[in-house]
């Protein structure tokens, strides 16, 4: 079975990569918290996220096909 993690956290801030993506960040004022995880995700344009939105962000172990 994949490992998968969850990551629950509000968009602090959307940086413009270029005229194709954009990057959703997360990062809060602290890494002391063992709660708080960072994430920076570069998105296709038009995406319609604002800077204030909770989003949930999943990391999850795929099978590639040389395994």
């Amino acid at each position: 079975m994949a490992r998968k993690i969850e990551i629950i956290a509000k968009i602090d801030f959307i940086g413009r990569v270029n005229e194709y993506k954009d990057c959703l960040m997360s990062q809060d004022e602290t890494c002391d918290r063992p709660d708080s995880f960072w994430f920076n995700i570069d998105v296709p344009r038009g995406h319609e996220f604002r800077q204030g939105d909770r989003v949930r962000v999943i990391v999850e172990k795929v099978e590639s096909p040389e395994e």
